[in-house]
């Protein structure tokens, strides 16, 4: 009988009928493919099993995040090869159910049934949220979405975020060159005062503040009145050690609060970075509403987001579900169109829309560094299996906005007043030539 990984390898190249574009070792020592290519190490026969019982992302999530399948070599070329796979030939079980009406197909299909040992479906990995997705956005349900995601412990973020603790993309220069993360994020902050035309007197909500990064800054910087609000105790409370720290207690206000109970407005700007994938389709338009009526006429907002690529029928649209179960329960994603045109629909004018996707490739690969730097103190504050969601994760994201798959944009937009004054130049931008 043919080693493990020889098999592994054949059925997997008859069941997707193309070369498998890397190498395999398998739980017996077995090793199969081109030698040159990173390889795919299934460690036991549980790994096939937790794939043949839940067949694409899934799947391969539950056996990575286990530690039951790992990779050795270079992460994204890895990662590329198996997306491929994964966003090419579609990913639900559906389409393995089709796929296995061919004879030779349903062969090897037993075969690896066969190889796999007990049909017995291995148990999630504890990381997972197990919940129905019904009941969403509600205050309850986002309070525990959000502390899923942001109370893994400070001590954890600052290891992967870096000094600035910000947990959305930077803003880098075209050459890179000499650019630290530290200061690509800086640039990312002031990039936002600007276009929300900051200055001292004003009032500023930040909405889903984190660790108080946007608030610090503007505060410090510019000189304004800053309310940010979180639905994170961990973030809470070390944002106002931030505030505190640097004597600026005077100007900023950290609460933890839903933005929907913000009352007491108006605000001069508000600037919500990150935080709009979270709303959930069915509630942005009050989101967008929201923002409106906190805001003064002439007000802006600075809407920062991540966007997907639009489906041929929006009602076929799902949220990842690695993503989905692993990293930010209830979380959705809109084409940029949908973005805009639900804040017009709130009343704001969309005066600009700033595609940065390439900028949080780059972020992202610099967090995932920053992991695998402090991997065994990673895992020490977090957990294996948790510091496994997020190497998987970031690295995944940071082929997905290079490959534009998702992108990232600021949209800018006014409260404007009836009289039609924006308050913006007449030139926004400077384009680099």
């Amino acid at each position: 009988m043919a080693d493990a990984a020889s098999r592994l390898t054949s059925l997997a190249e008859q069941m997707l009928g193309a070369p498998l574009p890397l190498r395999v070792r398998a739980w017996d020592g077995s090793q199969a493919g081109p030698p040159d290519a990173p390889a795919l190490v299934v460690r036991n026969r549980r790994a096939l099993r937790r794939m043949l019982f839940k067949p694409g992302e899934l799947g391969l999530a539950r056996a990575w995040v286990s530690g039951d399948l790992d990779i050795e070599g270079d992460l994204y070329t890895a990662l590329g090869a198996i997306a491929g796979l994964v966003w090419e030939r579609g990913e639900d079980a559906r389409g393995l159910v089709e796929a296995v009406r061919d004879p030779a197909l349903r062969a090897a299909a037993r075969d690896l049934l066969r190889l796999a040992g007990p049909p017995v479906p291995p148990a999630p990995p504890r990381e997972e949220v197990r919940r129905p997705r019904r009941g969403l956005h509600t205050r309850r349900t986002d309070r525990r979405a959000i502390s899923h995601h942001y109370d893994v412990g400070n001590d954890f973020y600052e290891l992967v975020l870096g000094p600035s603790m910000v947990y959305s993309c930077a803003y880098w220069e075209p050459d890179g060159s000499g650019a630290s993360l530290e200061s690509a994020q800086r640039d990312k902050l002031e990039l936002v005062s600007a276009k929300l035309g900051l200055r001292e007197g004003q009032r500023l909500l930040d909405v889903g503040c984190g660790w108080g990064s946007m608030a610090v800054h503007a505060a410090r910087e510019h000189g304004v009145s800053v309310v940010g609000v979180t639905l994170s105790q961990e973030q809470a409370a070390y944002a106002r050690k931030r505030v505190a720290d640097q004597g600026l207690t005077d100007r900023v206000e950290i609460r933890v609060q839903d933005y929907r109970d913000v009352v007491d407005g108006p605000f001069d700007a508000i600037s919500s970075i990150g935080m709009a994938e979270h709303v959930g389709a069915e509630r942005y338009l009050e989101y967008a509403r929201q923002l409106y009526a906190l805001l003064r006429p002439g007000g802006r907002l600075l809407n920062h987001q991540i966007a997907r690529r639009p489906e041929r029928d929006e009602s076929t649209y799902r949220p990842d579900e690695f993503i989905d179960a692993y990293v930010f329960p209830d979380g959705e994603l809109a084409p940029v169109g949908t973005t805009v045109t639900q804040l017009e629909r709130a009343g704001f004018e969309v005066r600009d829309v700033e595609s940065i996707r390439e900028h949080y490739a780059r972020t992202l690969r610099h967090w995932v560094a920053n992991l695998e730097a402090g991997w065994d103190h990673a895992v020490g504050l977090t957990g294996f299996g948790r510091a496994r969601v997020w190497q998987l994760y970031m690295a995944a994201c940071a082929l997905a906005f290079e490959r534009n798959r998702i992108g990232v944009n600021q949209v800018l937009a006014v409260r404007t007043p009836e009289s039609g004054t924006s308050g913006l130049p007449l030139r926004t931008r400077t384009w680099n030539t």
